[in-house]
């Protein structure tokens, strides 16, 4: 408690020998909120990717197709025999065989908008939805094999392996982003540090001249530049959060990315990034100034 109400209040002594203003002050506020503002936007990113990503899977699992072949003569009698077979398997919860209208419609992005459908051989196509338990996927190929030849049921496997490995990877690649961010705090607060260090060569001879110890100058530096690199996260963070308040809504670009932002939970990330800031500055400080105190001496 001692060492945390030490860090805010600080000694006016001790403080002299940091510059309040200069070169080095607007640095370190100004990296820290730009580091902030960039870890706020590739949160926000990452974990909307990731939970379109996530919601996609989801419902690629609970959906199936199941097409049958594009027999003229038997068309009636194998759609009966298919929704026959799918209404009698455990885990499916609905089936509905699609309309031709709504078959153009899936057709109309490939082949345009006047494709007769009345002419060509058009598989029909029947939209499965399972329930939570899911449904036994080989044991329904295996009674479609049986009863309903040429059908081919499509459980959508082959879609959400790739969703799911693109929303790991986003949120891999968040995280790496995090990461560097810190990294660029720590060099940056180091290279400051090491500057101020420098510039005030003079003051520190006299501090230990009556008698200061390298632990006292040391926590004057600390106690500044963790506070200045707290204080500009906390400002890069207010930035990014307003930015993400202008980003365009679901409805502007096509649903494809939706909600960007933070939800639940993920809002802890904001509330952190400043304290975080804080203690990479307060580290990377501590150790430049003991270093630089060293070569000093």
């Amino acid at each position: 408690m001692k060492a945390l109400l030490e860090l805010f209040v600080g000694d006016p002594q001790a403080d002299r020998a940091v510059p309040p203003t200069g070169m080095t002050a607007r640095l370190t506020v100004f990296v820290a909120a730009v580091m902030a503002f960039l870890a706020i936007i590739s949160l926000a990113l990452s974990g909307s990717a990731g939970r379109v990503a996530d919601r996609w899977a989801d419902e690629l699992a609970q959906s199936s197709t199941l097409r049958l072949p594009s027999d003229g003569a038997q068309a009636d009698a194998l759609l009966v025999s298919a929704l026959e077979v799918l209404q009698t398997t455990p885990g499916v919860q609905r089936v509905r065989a699609l309309s031709p209208d709504e078959q153009q419609a899936l057709l109309e992005p490939w082949f345009g908008p006047d494709l007769p459908l009345d002419t060509l051989p058009i598989p029909q196509l029947i939209e499965i939805i399972a329930d939570d338990d899911g449904y036994d996927a080989e044991g329904l190929r295996a009674r479609l094999a049986a009863q309903v030849p040429g059908a081919v049921l499509d459980d959508h496997t082959s879609w959400r392996a790739p969703l799911l490995a693109a929303a790991s990877r986003v949120r891999l690649i968040g995280w790496a982003v995090i990461l560097l961010i810190a990294a660029v705090i720590a060099a940056m607060i180091t290279l400051a540090a090491q500057a101020s260090l420098a510039a005030n060569a003079q003051v520190i001879r006299v501090l230990r001249l009556v008698g200061a110890r390298d632990v006292y100058i040391a926590r004057a530096f600390v106690r500044r530049f963790t506070l200045r690199a707290g204080l500009g996260a906390v400002g890069g963070v207010i930035i990014g959060l307003l930015a993400l308040q202008l980003m365009p809504d679901s409805d502007g670009v096509g649903g494809l990315i939706t909600n960007i932002g933070f939800v639940g939970v993920g809002w802890i990330w904001p509330l952190l990034i400043p304290p975080l800031s804080a203690i990479v500055a307060f580290v990377a400080t501590r150790r430049a100034a003991f270093a630089r105190l060293r070569e000093q001496t």
